[in-house]
């Protein structure tokens, strides 16, 4: 499990870098093995073998230096030097000193077993790099032979090409494969672009499928889903229209029926109340089911925003004013009018069950936190998600929705919800309750 735990840490999670090394791994493994076989095997055994026959070459040459004289001597040693493209120096009466120490390059190895075998292993040699070639010299009779040996005939020429090539064309098809998974990535990214602005409430009619087939057929049922909910929202609230004609037309009718009569009477100022009373549960009732759907997504000021939620709330409740702690110019796209409703839902409860209230406004990078604080009996945090049921009370503690339909904070989660955020009730530093509603950047 460490070990995993470990690669998982290591491992990009984008599925562009996950499949860009799915291909690139092979690629460099494939270079890797290639790069082994030819630079362990097959380089060294043609370095081998061409080794060994320059070594032959310098036993043949020394062979004619110890067993010919004068004239002739000079003259096979010009010939050889003209038939093996040789450049030969008799360094007379020179003599090389013993070598200490192992042979290790490839030349010297093969010239030690080579002079070795065919002229005795008492024959001192060096081997030493001048420029591109190597000077070969070796003790003879009477001086010391130096020979200089291209380095074409003692070692593959330029191995170096051979990289350049496996490198680039490894560049090259890395280059094609980032070209060729950012165009398949794309349609993916603009899907979950698609699907995360429509889950926070935010309008995507310009989305269309393309890319792979798989691609497409995901799109596609996309935007069959979002069709088929908005259809679903748009059906709701036509229903909930005709609805609210239905029941708010005798509801307008009794409170004619009741504006008409005397003043005075409390049975009659009763019925006021619990008409006005039905109306206001009816519009409760009505924006739950509604959730806000129909409103748009626009560029909102919250700060602004906050700050005429506190002051409409301060006014409804007569009451002092409520500390506002809201920067300016915090720009966020959202329904106005369902966050309004949201913030007065949550002022309107806070004023009911404390003396003191705060709101607040936080940003970061990613989410937007306005805070909602009193100075109430609060929740137990064990019933707190409680609160959040629809048409439910609490019987105990602090009763958020007493007076109302039990409606206020689901409207206000479900509200907050449809923006993509949410909506956490938890612990207030003014000793109540506090409601943190969290949205999207």
């Amino acid at each position: 499990m460490p070990e995993g735990l470990s690669l998982r840490r290591v491992l990009p999670r984008g599925l562009f870098w996950r499949s860009l090394i799915i291909i690139v791994a092979p690629i460099v493994l494939l270079q890797a093995i290639i790069a082994y076989v030819f630079f362990e095997r097959d380089l060294d055994t043609t370095t081998r073998r061409l080794a060994r026959d320059v070594a032959a070459d310098m036993a043949l040459l020394v062979s004619l230096e110890d067993n010919h004289r004068g004239v002739e001597r000079d003259r096979l040693r010009a010939l050889a030097a003209r038939q093996l493209n040789y450049r030969i120096r008799f360094l007379q009466g020179q003599d090389l000193p013993p070598l200490h120490g192992a042979l290790t390059s490839t030349i010297d190895v093969a010239l030690d077993d080579i002079l070795e075998q065919r002229i005795g292993a008492n024959r001192d040699f060096r081997t030493e790099r001048i420029g591109d070639d190597f000077e070969i010299k070796v003790d003879v009779r009477d001086g010391v032979l130096a020979v200089l040996v291209p380095r074409d005939r003692v070692t593959v020429s330029k191995p170096d090409i051979f990289i350049a090539w496996m490198v680039g064309s490894a560049l090259i098809l890395v280059v094609i494969a980032i070209i060729f998974l950012k165009n398949q990535v794309r349609p993916i990214e603009r899907l979950a672009r698609a699907a995360d602005s429509f889950g926070k409430g935010r309008a995507v009619p310009d989305f269309k499928p393309y890319g792979a087939t798989e691609v497409r057929r995901a799109a596609q049922a996309f935007i069959t889903m979002r069709e088929r909910i908005e259809r679903h929202v748009t059906q709701r609230t036509e229903m909930l229209a005709g609805v609210s004609h239905d029941l708010k037309t005798p509801l307008t009718r009794l409170k004619l029926a009741l504006a008409m009569m005397p003043d005075g009477d409390a049975e009659i100022a009763s019925m006021r109340g619990d008409v006005a009373e039905m109306e206001h549960m009816l519009d409760e009732y009505l924006a739950f089911a509604r959730g806000e759907g129909g409103e748009e997504s626009l560029p909102t000021d919250l700060g602004e925003l906050v700050r005429d939620a506190a002051v409409a709330a301060a006014k409804a409740r007569q009451r002092d004013g409520i500390a506002v702690d809201a920067p300016e110019h915090v720009t966020v796209s959202v329904k106005r009018a369902g966050l309004r409703r949201v913030l007065s839902n949550l002022l309107d409860n806070a004023l009911k069950h404390g003396s003191k209230v705060a709101i607040s406004l936080q940003r970061d990078e990613r989410m937007v936190e306005i805070a909602v604080e009193d100075n109430g009996p609060g929740i137990p945090e064990a019933r707190r998600e409680e609160a959040f049921r629809p048409f439910h009370r609490l019987d105990e503690g602090r009763n958020l929705q007493s007076g109302g339909s039990g409606l206020g904070l689901a409207i206000a989660r479900d509200i907050t919800r449809a923006h993509g955020g949410d909506l956490v009730l938890s612990y207030s530093s003014l000793g109540g309750l506090k409601a943190t509603v969290r949205l999207p950047v």
